[in-house]
């Protein structure tokens, strides 16, 4: 983010509690500045909901930076991804801002906007903690991981406990469910009828490979390439 985006964002914090992410906060963080609104505009050009996102994206900065300065060695690696959903919520700071984001990305317009926010979220978590997957668990991980980080945050906006603690303790308690979840996995795995039952499904998810991390190919996804047969 520029030093210029970051003062526009700066400012309109003091605005959002009241407008909301919206034109109307954009405007008044750019006389704030003193600076034109069309500049202004240019780096947000779809007003309040770039203005939203830039708010996100600083806080998964934040977080990010958090786990760089963490020695999480000693942790178990479910508390490690613990540590960085409460690192994550934590980087937030102010609840009403977070609450006037959900309002914003709940809306029908803005909601891939939000879907995709917290999808990059659970990607920067798992990429920090050293994630080598690239086989269909790449996509189940952050999908799961960006279902906990949701009911995570929508559980801390309406937590009054003092220091979150009721907060930490839902996370724990999903974050137990999704453990109890891998060793069901992973029994089924060790079954003989188990693995001969899953045979199909796993033959297919083993086409599935994570996206590669270069911009001249964005995709979501590719297939695993096949030998090439002579007849």
């Amino acid at each position: 983010m520029t030093r210029t985006k970051d003062q526009i964002l700066d400012a309109a914090l003091l605005h959002v509690p009241f407008d909301g992410w919206s034109a109307a906060a954009l405007r008044a963080a750019a006389a704030d500045c003193g600076m034109d609104e069309a500049a202004v505009r240019a780096l947000f050009p779809r007003g309040g909901v770039d203005l939203a996102l830039a708010f996100h994206q600083r806080g998964d900065a934040r977080m990010a930076a958090r786990l760089a300065a963490s020695d999480l060695s000693a942790l178990r690696f479910r508390d490690r991804v613990g540590f960085a959903i409460r690192a994550r919520i934590e980087a937030a700071e102010d609840r009403e801002l977070v609450r006037r984001g959900s309002t914003l990305f709940a809306l029908p317009p803005y909601a891939a906007d939000g879907a995709r926010a917290i999808w990059g979220t659970a990607d920067l978590i798992w990429t920090s903690l050293g994630d080598s997957a690239e086989d269909y668990n790449w996509y189940t991980k952050r999908l799961t991981l960006s279902g906990v980080y949701s009911a995570t945050v929508l559980f801390w906006l309406g937590d009054e406990s003092a220091g979150a603690q009721e907060t930490w303790n839902f996370l724990d308690r999903r974050l137990d469910g999704v453990m109890q979840f891998e060793d069901l996995k992973r029994a089924i795995e060790r079954n003989p009828l188990g693995r001969a039952l899953s045979a199909g499904p796993r033959a297919l998810l083993s086409c599935i490979r994570a996206p590669r991390r270069d911009p001249a190919r964005d995709l979501p996804g590719r297939l695993r390439p096949q030998a090439s047969q002579q007849g």
